[in-house]
């Protein structure tokens, strides 16, 4: 099938047409939050005013529509990722939950003196529930520190994976650095230790091509409002054996399989856990937006995302005043700091100009901690992005120095 031209895909989405502070709109929070395609949200609507009904246990002619389309939905999930059976999908409420879940449930194998290694660039939600786990179990984290680049630093990963360490978490990219890491290779290196592998993919779905059979990950997190779909939605993935033997995470109905007063027992996976009505239009909705993703490409998107980070890159290297912090191979975050400006006064001055970018420690205080900072600026990249926003974003910083006095 032919794919779309990734020029004329900014016009699926209105809200780019909107004026903020009587300028045009420039959104540059994608790491946060990206906007949603006008065809997805069409047919999200046409679902909920014709089709909508609760799923599973239903004999009624809209009970099984609505099944086979969320089923469709998760079957179309694992293709994107290519899991070898769609029941390794797991729907939740986004990668924080999935996360979440993950740690619970391995949680319960985790004895005093264990060792969970993750990295110094993690996401707050890849970083507290193993604190939790540790805390509740006697169990030790240990931390992978990064390069001055801004890379994973390997062989500190290799000299702190021992015999004792049971799991690694571990970003594919960093939500801050835009650093990829080299997933394949951790899972090669843990595995030899018999240590299982969580993956935290929150910003690399959509983004590049994402094969869990490839990189033999062991569960791989992430959300739909990261890539193009609704919030409220979000995927875990696991082996189907690990799926099978970890316990359930949340109790009651549609994940039994038998109850009496005294006990019950559970459902197959992938029902086991996802306990309760789950959100039904948002895992279809996330199927709408994989099948926009594919429409496009995901080599035209790596394509034209690499193409506005380096011309990005470029610049902001150039200006003196600009700090730019992580690897120059990386994924289309970019953060930096504007000398002698706080990075929130920064975001609110852009914020005058049109320009959505985003200010903060942005849930890695640990790794601002490591960068020397209290906060950080970020833009960040989507496939609706262009030359001409980052062109009127450099400008504004421009205006932003010389306001300030810095030009």
């Amino acid at each position: 099938m032919d794919k779309r031209n990734i020029t004329e895909v900014r016009n699926d989405f209105p809200i780019l047409n909107r004026k903020i502070n009587n300028s045009n709109l420039v959104y540059l929070d994608n790491a946060a939050t990206t906007q949603m395609a006008l065809p997805i949200s069409k047919k999200m609507m046409n679902f909920w005013k014709n089709d909508y009904a609760n799923v599973h246990r239903s004999v009624d002619t809209l009970g099984f529509e609505a099944t086979t389309a969320y089923e469709n939905a998760r079957e179309k999930v694992g293709r994107f990722i290519n899991t070898q059976s769609s029941k390794e999908i797991v729907f939740t409420s986004g990668a924080t939950d999935s996360l979440n879940l993950v740690a619970y449930c391995l949680g319960n194998n985790i004895n005093a003196g264990d060792e969970i290694l993750l990295s110094v660039m993690e996401h707050h939600s890849n970083l507290l529930p193993w604190q939790i786990v540790a805390s509740q179990k006697g169990a030790r984290l240990k931390f992978v520190n990064i390069t001055p680049e801004g890379n994973l630093d390997l062989n500190d990963f290799q000299n702190k994976l021992t015999d004792q360490t049971k799991i690694v978490a571990i970003t594919h990219v960093s939500n801050v650095l835009g650093t990829i890491n080299p997933i394949k290779q951790i899972v090669s290196l843990a595995h030899e230790k018999n240590a299982l592998v969580v993956v935290d993919g929150a910003q690399a779905v959509g983004h590049f091509p994402v094969d869990v059979q490839n990189l033999q990950v062991d569960f791989y997190a992430f959300s739909g409002h990261k890539m193009l779909g609704p919030s409220g939605i979000g995927v875990l993935y696991g082996k189907e054996n690990l799926l099978k033997k970890i316990p359930p995470y949340r109790v009651g109905g549609e994940m039994i399989s038998n109850v009496t007063l005294e006990s019950a027992t559970w459902a197959d996976i992938p029902q086991k856990f996802e306990a309760g009505t789950p959100n039904i239009l948002g895992a279809i909705g996330l199927g709408y937006a994989i099948d926009y993703l594919n429409s496009i490409g995901l080599d035209q998107i790596v394509a034209h995302e690499q193409a506005l980070l380096e011309y990005l890159l470029k610049v902001l290297k150039k200006m003196p005043e600009i700090k730019v912090y992580g690897p120059t191979s990386r994924s289309g975050v970019v953060s930096f700091n504007l000398k002698n400006v706080h990075p929130h006064d920064l975001a609110t001055a852009l914020d005058q100009e049109g320009i959505e970018i985003r200010a903060g420690h942005h849930c890695t205080q640990p790794l601002i901690k490591v960068l020397g900072e209290e906060s950080v600026a970020r833009a960040s990249l989507q496939v609706y992005n262009n030359k001409s926003d980052l062109e009127k974003f450099i400008q504004a910083i421009k205006d932003t120095e010389v306001f300030y006095g810095i030009r």
